[in-house]
């Protein structure tokens, strides 16, 4: 790859974990990031929890389990390095119902065939002393599981570029992607960068801009609009750290969970209600293109046969703050809706298979010298030193 030049699209952690990758491993090649806004980590990676995941819940064998405990540690040591808030405040969670104790039990066997550091199941007084105020029937306690500055992460990767010869180049939409005898074009109006090979990890968009490379329609990104609380400043000291619950096995979401940040600020989140626009942050945000691609994806029908209930116990949360506090209180007695205010909003580009099935894995495309990473959903952000290793690893082959 030496002497060549590589185009990434996206200029979220995944796609400038790459390119920083790139740089270190590749010296000679000219690394190239667009990115339609105007800075680094406006989207997914600039309004997740912040947390840097242990690898407690995905499947063993998995992308996810490897990449995120390999990550988990690639992470920790580079914040070490560059001066980021790093915070090993540990993580419960939770079962607060006797039908959530088989599923407590399925998760420890998983986590520790992940091989989860210091992982411990506690019973009831185990909960208090790690998280005084928490309550429940019994617990993991995942020590390392941290929280970081993900946006300061993805700025840092930037500037690793950029210190390396690379270029990161701002306000740049990509509109088209042509194939020019060995060459492939990207455009962005009068502007336009030619690459020897081009990795395109568009987030929220990447179904979008990857079939304009010439890739398939499936998965499609379904938006998933996840809303916090903030708790108040006089009650943010009842959470040490924080607090799950038990992660339904239907779905990839992990369920409204308590959060400290690396400010100190307690949040509570995130649901997970239908976006009416892949950026919409809020309620008011519609796309009438969205929602068209929405509508026309026919594994939008088939999903909402099967979660419905799920979708409208979502929405009545969204709407109502006493709802959505009913179930954060099952955690956190003393935390309810007076103590908390509402906060900001991510959205999640949740993949959606044609068959209606929710895309849970990483999912990567080659398509010669294109790659598209297609699904990359929590714990991307922990992933992302490891998913930039899989991926340069394996850019050469055929």
């Amino acid at each position: 790859m030496a002497d060549e030049t590589v185009g990434i699209i996206g200029a979220g952690i995944v796609g400038l974990a790459i390119g920083r990758e790139i740089t270190r491993r590749r010296p000679g090649t000219r690394v190239v990031v667009v990115e339609k806004e105007s800075g680094p980590a406006m989207h997914q990676t600039g309004h997740n929890s912040g947390v840097v995941h242990a690898g407690i819940y995905y499947p063993p064998g998995s992308l996810k389990a490897e990449l995120c405990t390999r990550g988990r540690l690639l992470l920790r040591d580079y914040c070490a390095e560059r001066g980021i808030a790093y915070d090993e405040c540990g993580k419960l969670v939770v079962a607060v119902r006797a039908d959530e104790l088989g599923r407590l039990d399925y998760l420890e066997k998983r986590a520790r065939e992940n091989g989860v550091p210091g992982l411990s199941r506690v019973d009831p007084a185990g909960i208090r002393e790690i998280e005084p105020h928490a309550a429940g029937l019994a617990a993991l306690h995942s020590p390392e599981t941290a929280i970081t500055d993900f946006p300061a992460v993805a700025a840092a990767f930037a500037a690793d570029i950029r210190a390396a010869g690379g270029e990161v180049h701002y306000d740049f939409p990509v509109r088209a992607i042509r194939r020019e005898t060995g060459r492939i074009r990207i455009v962005a109006g009068e502007q336009d960068v030619t690459a020897d090979r081009l990795i395109i990890c568009a987030g929220i968009h990447s179904d979008r801009v990857a079939t304009l490379a010439g890739d398939t329609a499936e998965p499609r990104i379904i938006p998933f609009r996840g809303e916090y609380m903030r708790v108040r400043p006089d009650k943010a000291d009842l959470v040490r750290g924080m607090i799950y619950p038990v992660p339904d096995p239907r779905y990839p979401f992990l369920g409204v969970h308590f959060t400290r940040r690396v400010t100190g600020v307690v949040e509570v989140g995130p649901n997970a209600v239908l976006a009416t626009a892949r950026e919409g942050y809020t309620r008011a945000d519609l796309s009438i293109r969205d929602l068209a691609g929405i509508a026309a994806w026919p594994g939008t029908w088939r999903m909402a046969r099967r979660h419905w209930r799920t979708g409208v116990k979502e929405v009545r949360g969204s709407l109502s703050k006493s709802r959505y506090m009913a179930e954060a209180m099952c955690y956190v007695p003393a935390i309810g809706a007076a103590d908390v205010d509402r906060a900001g909003a991510g959205v999640r580009a949740q993949a959606l298979d044609r068959d209606g099935a929710l895309v849970d894995d990483f999912r990567i495309h080659r398509l010669g010298p294109i790659t598209a990473v297609r699904n990359a959903p929590s714990p991307a952000a922990t992933s992302s030193l490891a998913i930039a290793e899989h991926l340069v690893d394996r850019i050469d082959l055929p």
